[in-house]
């Protein structure tokens, strides 16, 4: 491969990990803009905290884990092909450090900060790239296994599965362990509301997320000889039926609006360079429609206090969109074939099983251990001041 070439490469996908990058200040936003103002400083630390730590974490142990390779040689090997290896590594930890941001909603407002951080570090050096490693990389096997059982491996271009369903069930077993927040359920069996409190920082939490998608999505190619348009088409009418369908059926509600556009690219990342837009268009829609129901399910009828609603979002519309992958991707219906239902439903179930189960042992241990919440007074008090010694908007000025 010549310098130019190389070099192009190294720019197409450095520019894409800075476009992931900025989808976590998505990430927090969206946080601040839901939780209510007391918790609105630790939402912000939290993202950019838990991000450092999966740097530190894959850099040293899970990039290893999921491709076999590491980064202890001299800097003038890894400076070779202009660092593209690298570079290449600094793309896929921004979509490594998206799971605990996607946890990081769920058990917003009670959650202990230093117990998190420990989880964060275990599901980046391990838990997550052990998934990695078997849907990206062919470990152990199990991809020659699906693909001898049933035509195809198991296919997820850009994550649905690998990194949002991943992210949507580790957190499930967290919110359940943690509990829902204080006096969100009453007694009597009725329901405390906790409204955003902020539709402004949610909506720009939103947009900075859905602009970034189209490098978390576009740039999976990889390498500029690999880059679709379709992908990049795909990835935006799903985002426009996430949205449309959220609007009708959650009833104009500017939450679900907002989470709308996030529920069809969730959905869309794993055949998105297969399908046909209308395609897209139809599993962005399904899934849009599958976060207003299931949130709504979760939050009232089974009392399962998730936040931010990271379960219906990313675990069951990105389990979603592995599967749409082997039905919309197939030729029969616009799509470009190679890829096979049952195949996507083996992987689906594997990587959801992994994560429920290591979730539920990497959480239940540090519920043991050290305990997952915020006391009752901590919690009532705030995250903001009960971990941080500050608010958003100090009401008093210095006296000094």
């Amino acid at each position: 491969m010549n310098a130019p070439t190389q070099g192009a490469n190294t720019l197409f996908i450095l520019l894409g990990a800075i476009m992931v990058l900025a989808m976590h200040a998505g990430f927090a936003f969206l946080e601040l803009g839901t939780v209510r103002k007391k918790n609105q400083v630790n939402a912000l630390v939290k993202i950019l905290v838990d991000f450092s730590v999966s740097t530190v974490v894959y850099f040293l142990v899970g990039y290893g884990v999921a491709y076999g390779t590491h980064f202890f040689v001299g800097a003038e090997e890894l400076a070779r092909q202009n660092g593209y290896e690298l570079v290449k590594f600094f793309f896929l930890l921004t979509f490594a450090a998206a799971i605990p941001a996607i946890i990081s909603g769920g058990i917003a407002e009670r959650a202990k900060f230093w117990p998190q951080l420990i989880a964060t570090a275990v599901i980046v050096g391990f838990v997550y790239p052990f998934f990695e490693g078997i849907a990206w990389n062919k470990h152990f096997g199990v991809q020659a296994w699906i693909s001898g059982l049933t035509g195809h491996e198991f296919h997820d271009f850009a994550g649905s599965v690998v990194v949002h369903a991943m992210g949507g069930w580790l957190a499930l077993p967290a919110v359940l362990l943690l509990g829902a927040r204080r006096n969100r359920y009453r007694g009597d069996g009725s329901l405390s509301a906790h409204p955003p409190s902020s539709i402004p920082f949610l909506a720009l939490g939103a947009w900075v997320l859905t602009v970034g998608w189209f490098g978390f999505n576009v740039m999976s190619a990889q390498t500029l000889d690999k880059i679709s348009g379709l992908v990049a088409v795909n990835s935006l009418m799903a985002m426009v039926g996430g949205t449309l369908a959220a609007l009708l059926i959650g009833k104009n509600d500017p939450g679900f609006v907002h989470n709308g556009p996030l529920a069809g690219l969730v959905a869309v990342c794993a055949g998105s360079d297969l399908m046909h837009p209308l395609g897209a268009m139809v599993v962005g829609a399904v899934a849009g429609g599958l976060f207003v129901w299931t949130f709504t399910l979760t939050q009232n009828k089974w009392k399962i206090d998730d936040v931010l609603g990271v379960w219906p979002l990313h675990g069951l519309c990105g389990a979603w969109g592995g599967i749409a992958a082997g039905i919309f991707g197939q030729t029969a219906l616009g799509g470009l074939g190679g890829v096979s239902f049952s195949a996507q439903l083996i992987g689906v179930l594997l990587g959801v099983s992994w994560a429920l189960v290591a979730g539920g042992a990497v959480y239940g241990a540090l519920k043991t251990l050290l305990g997952l919440r915020l006391s009752s007074e901590e919690e009532y008090t705030g995250a903001d001041l009960s971990i941080h010694r500050i608010t958003s908007a100090p009401e008093r000025e210095p006296t000094w």
